[in-house]
């Protein structure tokens, strides 16, 4: 038994945020925009939002530090600051840090009484302000899902959803927003999106709807994150890179992802390793793991990638860390009980688990 479930109204292409404008005008009067200092300011996109919330008589906050790797004390100052004032949505505004931030801060701005760590039980909340996503990366496809990605007190990455609130409502993907992009953003949001397709498609929650639009943005990845890391003006390879993105996206929102992703927090939160390259150095793992019980998957995501490890190499993955004995202690025994190893297939042992941090360790 499988289902299918993806509320978010999408809207792709060159200015779809103006196309879109009337979706925009049945959300409400009044928008409260999530992003970050720079990126969304350099790259029109915010410049394009702005001019379209004004011409359809939507009045606007914006809050514009949204850090990366968001976490539980950037969303309580957001939720502080624009507690007494009233939205009738909320905008996130950039890469996947102003999109999951803005999750949390729908949620908790209809729901005075609850704090950020009330998110992870979902049972506590049956509202949330509307979502609208604008990615200007192709990556994280957070513009499809019902996943926000939070940084504890504690420093540890925490992931939590709502089967139906935490899904925007509208997303509007303009790739013309990604022509600036540095080479290293674009490698790690490639690689983010990459890890999404290949750990859902070999998924235990992988559904026959989900492995075609996972076959699909593998394709897609691979054939266009050579191009747009040799030419970024390419709009056309760019305009696919986001697709394949958007697909991924689409694609964990049923599946979930691997413990690829989790083996790859602690190197993004303690060592500031881009979070797509932090998991993308454990997905040869993930995909041999795999070819224990679904082989004929395996032998798809190989063929189409020349090998895992042979393409990692060719988009210039090298991740080396240190680490010391504590933290991979820590580390460890963290990851041999996360919950996305109930979606894992293969055998991930605590001594497996300890080599592949060991792997990545600068010795």
């Amino acid at each position: 038994m499988w289902q299918y479930f993806m509320p978010t109204r999408v809207y792709f292409g060159e200015r779809c945020v103006e196309q879109g404008k009337d979706a925009l005008k049945s959300l409400g009067k009044r928008a409260l925009v999530l992003t970050g200092k720079r990126s969304s300011k350099e790259n029109g996109s915010l410049d394009d939002l702005m001019k379209v919330l004004a011409q359809i008589g939507v009045e606007m906050e914006l809050f514009d530090d949204v850090e990366e790797n968001p976490t539980f004390n950037l969303v309580r100052t957001i939720v502080s600051e624009f507690a007494q004032e009233s939205f009738d949505f909320v905008v996130g505004l950039g890469g996947g840090s102003p999109m999951d931030t803005a999750k949390a801060v729908a949620v908790l701005l209809k729901n005075p009484s609850l704090k950020v760590e009330d998110l992870y039980d979902p049972s506590k909340y049956s509202e949330a302000l509307p979502i609208v996503a604008i990615p200007t990366t192709a990556g994280t496809g957070s513009e499809v899902t019902q996943y926000s990605v939070l940084t504890d007190d504690a420093g540890f990455k925490r992931g939590f959803s709502h089967p139906v609130l935490t899904f925007p409502k509208l997303a509007f993907l303009d790739a013309r927003y990604t022509l600036k992009l540095s080479e290293s953003l674009t490698r790690s949001t490639g690689l983010d999106a990459l890890c999404h397709s290949v750990e859902g498609f070999l998924s235990k929650r992988a559904t026959p709807i989900s492995d075609l639009y996972a076959k699909k943005s593998i394709e897609l990845i691979v054939e266009n994150l050579p191009i747009v890391l040799k030419q970024p003006e390419n709009l056309r390879a760019r305009e696919n890179m986001l697709l394949a993105s958007c697909l991924a996206g689409m694609v964990i929102s049923q599946t979930s992802t691997t413990v690829a992703h989790a083996l790859g927090y602690p190197l993004t939160t303690f060592k500031n390793i881009r979070h797509g390259e932090a998991t993308a150095a454990f997905l040869d793992v993930v995909v041999e793991q795999a070819s224990m019980e679904v082989p004929e998957k395996v032998e798809f995501v190989n063929s189409i990638l020349g090998g895992v490890s042979n393409f990692l190499k060719l988009v210039g993955l090298n991740v080396r860390v240190e680490i010391n004995e504590e933290e991979l202690e820590v580390w460890t025994k963290r990851a041999k009980n996360v919950p996305h190893l109930q979606w894992t297939r293969g055998n991930f042992t605590e001594e497996l688990i300890k080599y592949l941090y060991e792997r990545v360790k600068i010795h």
